[in-house]
């Protein structure tokens, strides 16, 4: 029996949104229902990014339109950060501007040079309702930008400009999981 107090383990790993699919481009809904349906959502996305070894999921990348987004990521200390949020809002992206390796699992296997603040702050819910605020620094401040940008329908290939942009897409077009 696998320990329910673990994010995940009563949930369902589901299909990834691949690229190229149009809801990754389509800002996500407000959720206005907080019942056993998102809390269903919150532990399928948890089983789904931990099956996938992600640190981040959004709802929209497991086919499901709305503004929920989970999160098992360490800062640049090394500091797990383990959460959700619900409706969520940046707040704050500020600080020095880096630019760092960032993948997607909805580009598997792929990374590219992407600009973002090493600081973030993230308001929102729970999935009972209750607001909740989230900040972040470093490689974690990355994951809330990144999983924030996909409620709104944006992927990180969408930050990229130039060479950057056109040879990730080069590497799309030739990616096994495109097939």
């Amino acid at each position: 029996m696998r320990n329910s107090s673990i994010p995940g383990a009563r949930g369902h790993v589901r299909p990834l949104t691949l690229h190229g699919d149009p809801l990754l481009h389509t800002p996500c809904a407000e959720v206005t229902d907080f019942g056993p349906e998102l809390a269903r959502l919150v532990e399928d996305l948890f089983a789904t990014m931990y099956a996938a070894q992600g640190v981040g999921l959004a709802a929209n990348q497991i086919g499901e339109p709305l503004r929920v987004f989970v999160y098992d990521c360490p800062d640049d200390e090394d500091v797990r950060h383990l959460g959700h949020v619900v409706n969520p809002r940046l707040v704050e992206a500020d600080g020095v501007v880096i630019r760092g390796p960032e993948g997607c699992l909805s580009l598997p296997g792929l990374e590219a040079g992407t600009e973002r603040y090493d600081h973030a702050v993230v308001e929102g819910f729970t999935v009972t309702g209750d607001p909740i605020t989230v900040h972040g620094t470093g490689f974690f401040a990355r994951c809330l930008q990144h999983e924030y940008d996909h409620t709104e329908g944006r992927i990180y290939a969408d930050h990229l400009k130039g060479w950057r942009h056109r040879r990730l897409m080069h590497k799309v077009a030739r990616a096994s999981w495109r097939r």
